[in-house]
């Protein structure tokens, strides 16, 4: 389905004449996980087949065996390159070149050799600017012709001979090298039409139709007699490469200076920083099976493929949050490394009542799918958390931000809004302290997961209390004249949506987003408690101005004051306001608002927005992206640092506009796994390894698109999946 099952004459408002698109398929996939073997030296050379993982370095040849490397000691020259040919792994060394058979290494030549390749069914070697062919244990001369250069690779492709020096291929024939051109002169180039990008040429590899070249300032690509280039400006993440693999699937694999490259059916996949590698600048790449070995200066980057759906991702997460310790109190929680107890350690946040209403709607979603009991346990154990959270404060409709049992082990938050210090209280009963100073994004999230709350999971008490739970948190705000009032009788920092707020400079700047909350908060609780009380505060919301503030809701300038956390909360607020107003000229002005911030961040292909506009219009042609976004998230949730600034590839795709800075946004295989308040579209960033982030922003969205008939379920029949 396409939409919120909520009053169907609002649907009616929002829908516009948009066809349906059919539920993207949760197909089986490959889902990377990556891991990192470091070596006491630069690893230069790799090998991985039939299970076995090789490293080459200056000392000669480590063997992978369980958790440790272990050194091969009949091969103790330094490494340059491995090569697998004609049924057989060689070593080029500065010692000459070697076989290995039944687990051993033997020398077939001194002559520096560059490459080995198998052509006709005869092992080809470089060295110096001939070629040889390996007769038993020995080398003897292929051709005596020589090229006009020194030959760094040899590559049979199309049924022909291909010879690379820097800058420089052509080809071997029974005749010699390279050709003629059409003045009867020698010519050595393979190509009629094209350039190299750079005659700083690296690798030479014959994938598919084409052959590719790596250099310096991006690929060449020869097919037939044209060569054409693969730069930036065609998606290349990274200029500079070094080296070049086929994949186990159409895939291709580049090495490059910042990072690996996976090219696989038009996109390229970006795998840098200490989430993959254990240094950047790649030496060589190896496949096997669905293993690619990655040679850097700090070790192997080890990156395994098994295959997925989304239904399996959503499976492992819940464990994760098991596993790993998120849960707590009813509560979900990111984890912080400390450096003290050499763990990682749960922390007690700003807004643990906010992320954890992402944990709350996603399991209400997921029990109005699969209506699992466990769900529905779920859902009903935050639900009672957050209801915790305001019934602890002793003030009726002022929830709490975080709770902190006296004693527990973890980080508890010490700082509050805007600069201030924390505000931590006692509860009545001593056991515990609740953090105050409570600002709109507990509010936000309150409405919004608990009206989901209310329409796929409660139960007759159940319902009732959720509804006197928001009833409360209304009420205090129309007797607070609009301000979130502490126990010291004042407004909290960020609690302010009143009149006198807004004629202030601050205020003027976010009145926009304000008013879309309060008018949210208040419709929400007339519709659910049909009280008097709230169908006058909210005609009194009207005559003042409220609905007009929120066509300025997403605020883009100036830069330094873009705060991308709000666009979550302007959407939490959205999706009840819009489900709730019955007014065609208000809805219709408050969908122009929507609309607005919607576009404002539709170029982050965040699948939390896409699939909330999609449930509010019926606009669905965002799914695929979305769907892929989740894909990409890994499996491994420690936030690590990650660099995109320097990319070649950094520009904003046809048909999107960067209005609050960036170019264009990022896989989390490329950044982080994240919560919906985070920008896609930061560069650089991350926590060196030291965050773990719950992954309930993710399950929201899944689930999410699974109810509203955006993603399919899965068809596979495999249990495992």
């Amino acid at each position: 389905m396409s939409l919120f099952p909520w009053r169907p004459e609002a649907a009616l408002l929002l829908l516009a004449a948009v066809a349906v698109a059919a539920p993207v398929p949760d197909s089986v996939y490959l889902q990377e996980a990556g891991r990192q073997l470091p070596t006491p030296t630069p690893v230069t050379a790799v090998a991985a087949m039939n299970g076995e993982i090789l490293a080459g370095g200056k000392t000669g040849v480590l063997r992978r065996e369980g958790d440790h490397w272990m050194a091969d000691p009949s091969l103790t020259n330094s490494v340059h390159r491995f090569v697998r040919a004609a049924d057989s792994l060689w070593a080029i060394t500065d010692s000459g070149l070697w076989r290995r058979n039944g687990g051993q290494w033997t020398q077939i030549s001194t002559l520096p050799v560059t490459d080995v390749c198998e052509f006709r069914g005869t092992p080809l070697v470089s060295a110096g600017n001939r070629i040889w062919r390996v007769q038993d244990q020995r080398l003897e001369a292929y051709s005596t012709n020589q090229a006009r250069f020194s030959i760094t690779r040899l590559i049979p492709h199309q049924e022909t001979l291909y010879v690379h020096g820097p800058g420089r291929l052509t080809t071997h024939t029974p005749s010699g090298f390279g050709g003629w051109d059409a003045y009867d002169f020698p010519a050595d180039q393979a190509w009629d039409w094209g350039s190299l990008p750079s005659s700083n040429s690296r690798d030479v590899l014959s994938w598919g139709p084409a052959l590719y070249i790596a250099t310096d300032r991006g690929l060449g690509v020869l097919r037939g007699m044209s060569l054409t280039s693969i730069t930036g400006a065609q998606g290349l993440p990274f200029e500079d490469t070094t080296c070049l693999a086929a994949g186990f699937t159409n895939d291709l694999w580049i090495g490059t200076t910042r990072g690996a490259i996976r090219w696989i059916n038009g996109e390229f996949q970006y795998f840098a920083g200490k989430r993959w590698l254990p240094s950047d600048s790649v030496n060589a790449i190896a496949v096997d099976g669905l293993r690619v070995a990655i040679a850097t200066d700090g070790g192997l980057g080890l990156i395994e493929y098994e295959p997925y759906t989304l239904a399996k991702k959503a499976a492992y997460y819940e464990r994760h949050l098991e596993e790993w310790g998120q849960k707590r109190l009813g509560f979900t929680h990111k984890l912080e490394w400390d450096e003290s107890l050499k763990e990682y350690v749960r922390e007690v946040s700003d807004n643990d009542g906010g992320y954890s209403g992402n944990y709350l709607a996603a399991q209400s979603y997921r029990y109005a799918v699969a209506k699992d009991p466990e769900a529905r346990r779920e859902a009903t154990n935050t639900f009672h958390a957050l209801c915790w959270l305001e019934s602890m404060t002793g003030i009726p409709g002022f929830p709490a931000r975080a709770v902190w049992a006296k004693g527990e082990r973890g980080h508890q938050s010490g700082h509050g809004s805007g600069g201030y210090t924390a505000e931590w209280h006692d509860t009545a009963d001593g056991r515990f302290e609740w953090k105050g100073d409570t600002s709109s994004d507990e509010l936000c999230s309150h409405f919004y997961a608990i009206s989901l709350f209310l329409d796929y999971v409660a139960e007759s008490a159940e319902r009732t209390k959720a509804i006197e739970h928001l009833r409360r948190i209304a009420s205090h705000l129309v007797d607070h004249q609009w301000q979130l009032v502490d126990v010291d009788g004042k407004a909290t920092r960020w609690g302010r949506w009143d009149p006198e707020y807004f004629r202030t400079d601050e205020g003027r700047y976010d009145r926009g987003l304000q008013a879309v909350e309060l008018l949210s908060f208040i419709r929400t609780a007339e519709a659910l408690t049909a009280d008097p009380k709230f169908t006058g505060a909210y005609r009194n919301l009207v005559e003042m101005g409220y609905p007009g503030y929120t066509l300025r809701a997403r605020n883009t300038f100036p830069p330094d004051s873009v705060l991308h956390f709000l666009d979550e909360l302007a959407f939490w607020s959205f999706a009840t306001l819009l489900r709730h107003e019955k007014d065609p000229d208000l809805h219709a002005l408050y969908r122009r608002a929507y609309e607005r911030g919607y576009e404002v961040v539709r170029v982050e292909n965040n699948p939390w927005f896409n699939f909330l506009h999609a449930a509010l219009t019926g606009d669905e042609s965002e799914n695929v992206p979305s769907v892929e976004h989740l894909r990409s998230w890994p499996l491994d949730l420690r936030v690590w640092s990650y660099q995109n600034s320097h990319r070649a590839d950094l520009r904003t795709p046809p048909g999107q506009v960067a209005l609050k800075g960036g170019t264009r946004t990022f896989p989390p295989r490329e950044t982080e796994p994240l919560r919906w308040d985070h920008w896609l579209m930061q560069a650089d960033g991350g926590a060196g390894g030291n965050d773990v982030v719950e992954p309930s922003a993710w399950l929201l969205a899944y689930w999410m698109g699974r109810y509203h008939g955006f993603i399919a379920a899965p068809t596979t029949t495999d249990p495992a999946l």
